[in-house]
């Protein structure tokens, strides 16, 4: 999908989608555990891409982390600074980060890649590399298949994948996996994070 049809679709439904999913308490407790886990031993700046209202760029500034939250949906943007004042946010999409090359230790990218078709996502795992110091650290969450299958999500079309392509696209933009997690919960998709360092070469 483009970015215009994933900013108008979810501009259309920020106000209910702030409502149900905008806070931290509303997430898994392994996911947070995990994220925390992830992010505690960085050091230096954190972008929180496709970081929605808010809410986990805030539980990343909680856990000490220089972090910037960045959303193509100006709502939720606006939403963001009125909630969380201090931590920096700004409209910008993943196809074009708008920070140096080289400038983050850790990129979240939770579920930020679900409306992008199969065919783009080798381009934003490139985009998220180039901002990523050598050396510095990818969190993805996901929705799992056992193939690459389109699927009608709540707000607009997604996409779930099988852990192991998108491993090997990693690898093609110059990641190294770490770790996977998955995990089901009763009349849900199957969710799935996969952990991935740059290449320091």
């Amino acid at each position: 999908m483009t970015d215009a049809e994933v900013e108008i679709a979810y501009s259309k439904r920020a106000a209910e989608y702030i409502a149900r999913f905008g806070s931290v308490e509303s997430t898994h407790p392994a996911d947070r555990k995990l994220v925390a886990e992830w992010v505690a031993p960085l050091v230096g700046p954190v972008l929180d891409v496709g970081c929605g209202p808010g809410h986990w760029t805030k539980f990343l500034a909680d856990q000490g982390a220089a972090v910037e939250g960045i959303d193509l949906v100006p709502a939720f943007i606006n939403q963001a600074e009125a909630t969380y004042p201090g931590i920096p946010f700004r409209v910008a999409s993943l196809t074009s980060l708008g920070v140096p090359e080289r400038y983050a230790s850790g990129i979240l990218a939770w579920y930020s890649l679900i409306h992008f078709a199969p065919d783009q996502v080798p381009s934003v795992l490139r985009e998220l590399a180039r901002r990523l110091t050598p050396g510095g650290l990818l969190l993805l969450g996901l929705f799992e298949g056992d193939q690459i299958a389109r699927f009608p999500h709540a707000v607009t079309p997604a996409y779930s994948w099988p852990v192991g392509d998108l491993t090997m696209m990693l690898s093609a933009a110059g990641f190294e996996t770490i770790s996977h997690q998955r995990r089901t919960d009763p009349g849900h998709r199957p969710h799935a994070a996969i952990s991935a360092r740059l290449s320091r070469s």
